[in-house]
């Protein structure tokens, strides 16, 4: 499965977040009785806020790599809140969700690019099975791999 960090904040879970080749998700716990109805969320290319309607905002912060407006949305599932960022840069490595909040080590960061990279090869290779490839010394960037991504490429 895809590895999900937790953001806490006092000790306080704030929200989920993980991340694969096109999209970043993150999970929020809003309190119970919590609806969509009651919920103010705008999402920009480079922000994020989330609040119930006529309150602080929960969430008030810049995401942190640009996203696709149009391709990015938000919904409720079982009382989590969640959101579905699409990349503005495909394969690109988030560090963390929101700006300045418990970036990755560079271990996590290593694992992200591999699996990544594993995404890539299936979606290029598809029949192909790479659930278990090893990748020798560290991960290339998916981005930049061999070319880059085929639909990076400007004709």
């Amino acid at each position: 499965g895809k590895n999900r960090w937790v953001v806490k904040f006092r000790g306080n879970r704030i929200y989920e977040w993980d991340q694969e080749l096109q999209e970043v998700n993150m999970y929020i716990y809003p309190p119970k009785g919590v609806t969509a109805k009651m919920l103010d969320v705008k999402i920009t290319a480079t922000h994020v806020k989330v609040g119930i309607k006529n309150t602080k905002p929960f969430i008030d912060e810049d995401l942190c790599h640009a996203v696709v407006v149009d391709d990015s949305f938000w919904m409720m599932e079982d009382d989590v809140l969640h959101f579905n960022l699409e990349k503005a840069i495909k394969g690109e490595t988030w560090e963390s969700c929101l700006k300045g909040h418990a970036a990755l080590n560079s271990v996590e960061s290593e694992e992200v690019k591999k699996q990544m990279m594993l995404e890539r090869f299936q979606r290029e290779h598809p029949g192909f099975d790479f659930s278990n490839a090893q990748f020798s010394g560290s991960a290339p960037d998916p981005r930049k791999f061999m070319g880059g991504l085929d639909h990076n490429k400007t004709s």
